[in-house]
């Protein structure tokens, strides 16, 4: 008997899928695969793993322990931690299964990335260039080279895993789907404080890809009255959805500035004034980048008052 063509597609279609993920990843290891043969910097991973007997003993419940109630860095990012607890038990101190790790969490984002664009706007092949993209970025060589940036890496894969989760939510409401973002978005936060803009993310996804806020259609007619519920009042309802969201984000951000204030750092030395511009710079820096991101460095030293950055000798 002959197979639907309906069935025939669908095998079709999730042959193409797999094959781009493989794609994917094939790429994410042959460029970022080198860097198992590299080494620690002096650079922060002294810090962070080798030097700190907390991180290097291993994964242990007082260790755990240590993880919550301790900052390192001056962050407080404790599922970071325990990942290089992790690691340290698996591996030791040998730098190549540091590396291992970071590179193989880069490389599920990149898939992850690529199923969520897809899934959200139905475009399969905008979604693996974009994926693709992400993958080999030059700006994404400090976060994946690095062992000390795995922060970067393992909240990027939480960042995907709270956008898949909304969208599970969206799709099938849910207490369950609801708390399973929750959750998700909570390890992100405690991997990286960065995601504290999540929930304005979530937001900007309901106008687009998700439509979920719509423009009101007016009823035919002289009284020419709204047919659907107001704008304000769909994002109204969309924004108070989110409040849970919005609350982690705001202890997030209470236990962030907390740990910044007892951990002074050479920057605190400088004028905010300073500080305050150069933030400014480095945000429009940082787009420019994204477009030709040429002058890439290690380190880049603070200009002090004036108003440089890094593309101004580029």
């Amino acid at each position: 008997m002959a197979r639907h063509p309906v069935a025939r597609t669908t095998v079709s279609k999730t042959g193409v899928i797999f094959g781009i993920c493989a794609v994917l990843a094939g790429v994410t290891w042959l460029v970022f695969g080198q860097t198992l043969g590299h080494q620690f910097v002096t650079y922060d991973d002294p810090q962070y793993v080798y030097e700190n007997a907390n991180v290097a003993a291993g994964l242990s419940v007082k260790g755990v322990s240590w993880a919550f109630t301790h900052k390192v860095g001056g962050n407080w990012h404790p599922l970071t931690t325990i990942s290089h607890m992790f690691d340290c038990q698996l591996y030791g101190l040998k730098p190549k299964g540091h590396h291992f790790s970071n590179v193989l969490l880069h490389t599920i984002a990149v898939i992850l990335l690529f199923l969520v664009l897809r899934q959200m706007t139905g475009a399969l092949w905008r979604s693996a260039f974009v994926a693709a993209l992400f993958a080999i970025h030059p700006l994404h060589v400090e976060s994946v080279a690095w062992i000390s940036e795995r922060k970067d890496v393992l909240s990027a894969l939480f960042f995907l895993l709270t956008l898949g989760a909304y969208i599970r939510y969206v799709r099938r409401p849910s207490v369950t789907s609801y708390l399973l973002l929750l959750l998700v978005f909570a390890f992100g936060l405690m991997s990286k404080p960065m995601l504290v803009t999540v929930p304005f993310v979530l937001l900007l996804l309901d106008y687009w890809p998700l439509g979920r806020i719509r423009v009101p259609k007016f009823a035919k007619g002289p009284a020419r009255r709204p047919a659907t519920k107001s704008a304000w009042s769909v994002i109204s309802g969309l924004i108070t959805e989110k409040i849970p969201l919005f609350a982690l984000s705001a202890l997030s951000s209470a236990v962030t500035l907390l740990a910044q204030l007892y951990s002074k750092t050479a920057i605190d030395q400088l004028p905010f004034g300073w500080r305050l511009k150069n933030a400014a710079v480095s945000y429009v820096a940082y787009i420019w980048e994204m477009f030709w991101p040429a002058g890439l460095a290690a380190f880049y030293p603070h200009p002090n008052d004036r108003l440089q950055s890094r593309f101004s000798s580029q």
